[in-house]
């Protein structure tokens, strides 16, 4: 199965469902990989700081699929905001992945006590002009630090990537995100390390459309629009986050799920939290 794929601002397209690979190194990371692009995946979201480019990158070298029909994402770290340092990580990544250019370029953090956002910012529409990056998005940054972007440089990212779950959905962010054209894609999705998969509510929605309860969740987030990224290990669960896209959920079966909101999870607050 490959997943829809939505219209970014900039012209390029995105699956409507990708897959994380935080935590997955070594041989194992590269068989998992290749195995989620055997079964359908086409979006690969990895960063700097994941300390695994380099797997990502072998697997693109072996698998069968064209280069040009996967879209790759990798994130600037926070010790590397600034103009020229942004320019000097980038090609650190694409020298890792291995790849003439990286489909879509994210600031992980805004780090808002250093206040380099914006000269990074920059710096990586310098690179989406020159060729090497296709779109280039943000992680983690609030309506705020958006218009600051888009005031400051004239230009707001296509894609903000941020904690989003039923425990937290953002409801927001997400509008400010429609009204602007920028597309949420969702981190943590199935609120890992939390007790969101053994709600009640969700067990029996999913019994009801016979579906697993993470299943449910993932078509929550196509639901409300938002791109989830689920990471995992296993091959039978890679394929069944994947195979969301063949039942639908009502309107009030979306809102009873939103209606589980209690707060981020991780407590990084975008406006506190400093990344390395």
């Amino acid at each position: 199965m490959i997943a829809p794929e939505y219209a970014l601002r900039d012209g390029n397209r995105i699956p409507a469902l990708g897959l994380g690979t935080y935590g997955l190194d070594g041989q194992p990371g590269i068989d998992a990989i290749l195995s989620a692009i055997d079964v359908g995946y086409r979006l690969l979201d990895t960063a700097y700081n994941y300390e695994n480019e380099h797997i990502v990158g072998e697997a693109l070298r072996r698998t069968a699929v064209d280069r040009s029909d996967l879209i790759v994402t990798t994130k600037l770290p926070g010790r590397h905001h600034g103009y020229d340092e942004t320019l000097r990580s980038f090609d650190e990544s694409r020298h890792r992945l291995g790849v003439e250019w990286v489909d879509l370029y994210l600031i992980h953090w805004p780090n808002p006590s250093v206040d380099r956002y914006v000269d990074s910012w920059r710096a990586m529409i310098s690179l989406r002009e020159k060729g090497l990056v296709r779109s280039i998005g943000v992680s983690n940054f609030t309506e705020a630090m958006l218009t600051r972007l888009g005031e400051e440089t004239g230009l707001l990212p296509v894609v903000n990537q941020v904690e989003l779950h039923p425990y937290f959905p953002q409801a927001e962010l997400r509008a400010f995100h429609e009204a602007n054209g920028i597309r949420t894609e969702s981190w943590s999705p199935l609120g890992r390390k939390s007790e969101l998969l053994s709600e009640p509510l969700l067990a029996e929605l999913a019994q009801a459309k016979g579906v697993t309860v993470p299943q449910l969740v993932l078509r929550w987030h196509v639901a409300l629009g938002a791109i989830p990224i689920p990471k995992s290990s296993q091959p039978e669960r890679r394929a069944q986050n994947l195979d969301v896209f063949g039942f639908d959920l009502a309107p009030e079966e979306v809102e009873a799920i939103s209606a589980l909101s209690r707060g981020r999870i991780w407590g990084a607050d975008p406006n506190t939290h400093e990344e390395q």
